[in-house]
C-alpha cells in the first residue's frame, strides 16, 4: 500500500515538472504577433504589357473600387485582385492569379479585375500591387 503511494506521489511530482508558464505566456506572444502579421501575395505572376485599364473610382457607398484588366494566356487561371489595405488615405490592393471557376475564358484572354476596398470613405489615392511590384498609382476623385 505503502508502495503504491509511493508510485502515485512520485507520478503527480513529475506531471509538474515542464516549461514554466513564463515561458509558455512567451511563446504564445511570440506566435500571436506572427499571426496578426498580414501576409500579401508576394509573388508576380504579371509583365507589366500584360496589365492595363487601371481606374478607381467611388461605388454608391464611398468606398473605393478599383478595375483594371489582365492578361492570361492559360484559361485555367483568371485575374483576381484579392487583398487590400487602408493606411492613412492610402489603400493598396493586390494583384495575383486564381482559378478560372467560370468554365468560359475572357475575350482575347484579358480579364476584367475589381475589387471594392471596404471602409475606404478617407482614402485618396490607391496602390495597385503585384508582389512587391507597383503596378498603377491611382487618384481617387472625390
Amino acid at each position: 500500500m505503502r508502495r503504491r503511494f509511493a508510485i502515485v506521489a512520485a507520478t503527480l511530482g513529475l506531471a509538474g515538472c515542464g516549461q514554466p508558464a513564463s515561458d509558455n505566456a512567451a511563446a504564445n506572444a511570440t506566435a500571436n504577433a506572427s499571426a496578426a502579421t498580414v501576409k500579401h501575395p508576394s509573388y508576380c505572376f504579371f509583365k507589366d504589357a500584360a496589365t492595363k485599364g487601371w481606374a478607381a473610382s467611388l461605388d454608391a457607398s464611398g468606398n473605393v473600387t478599383v478595375k483594371g484588366k489582365v492578361h492570361i494566356d492559360d484559361r485555367r487561371y483568371s485575374g483576381v485582385l484579392s487583398e487590400s489595405e487602408i493606411s492613412g488615405d492610402k489603400a493598396s490592393a493586390w494583384l495575383t492569379m486564381g482559378q478560372n471557376t467560370t468554365g468560359v475564358g475572357a475575350e482575347d484572354n484579358w480579364w476584367d479585375v475589381a475589387l471594392t476596398v471596404p471602409n475606404s470613405g478617407g482614402v485618396n489615392s490607391v496602390t495597385v500591387l503585384c508582389g512587391k511590384k507597383v503596378v498603377a498609382e491611382l487618384p481617387v476623385k472625390r
